[in-house]
């Protein structure tokens, strides 16, 4: 073994701390995102370029791609300034559906309603006050057991 090697691990094995350059971690590197005036002002000055090696200067200064550029100028040209605003990623939300989720809940809620008022309306109408504590029950959403029922009949 080398004698550098063996001195490192003396040095880990006593406590004593190396000073040379210790590793650094990069953090990943997060996607850019442009907004749509953005975009369309460093069009109009690339479209502004008329020397030599000005659009190279331009994106060196920018930190900007050429393949970028072009994705814009199509953006551009198929939608203008609406066509280079971004797009939400993931699956698109259907307002027909928005709406027949909010209609499902609505009719559970008035459905569950209607048979509230189905079992007052029973309560009231029940002849001679025989199946009232039953439905009274039912109303207020208490159980009853069994021998409760019977010893009411």
């Amino acid at each position: 073994m080398s004698q550098e090697y063996l001195d490192k691990l003396d040095s880990r094995q006593n406590g004593k701390e190396e000073t040379g350059p210790k590793t650094e971690v990069v953090v990943k590197a997060k996607r850019r995102q442009y907004s749509a005036e953005y975009k369309l002002r460093i069009l109009r000055e690339i479209d502004e370029c008329k020397g030599k090696g000005e659009v190279g200067a331009l994106l060196r200064r920018e930190g900007l791609y050429s393949s970028l550029v072009s994705k814009w100028r199509e953006q551009r040209e198929r939608g203008g300034e609406t066509g280079l605003s971004g797009h939400r990623r993931g699956p698109k939300v259907d307002a027909n559906a928005v709406e027949l989720v909010r209609l499902q809940r609505e009719n559970k809620r008035l459905q569950e309603k209607l048979q509230r008022a189905e079992l007052i309306i029973d309560v009231h109408t029940c002849p001679g006050g025989r199946c009232q504590g039953k439905k009274v029950a039912q109303l207020l959403g208490v159980t009853l057991a069994d021998n409760d029922l019977n010893k009411e009949s």
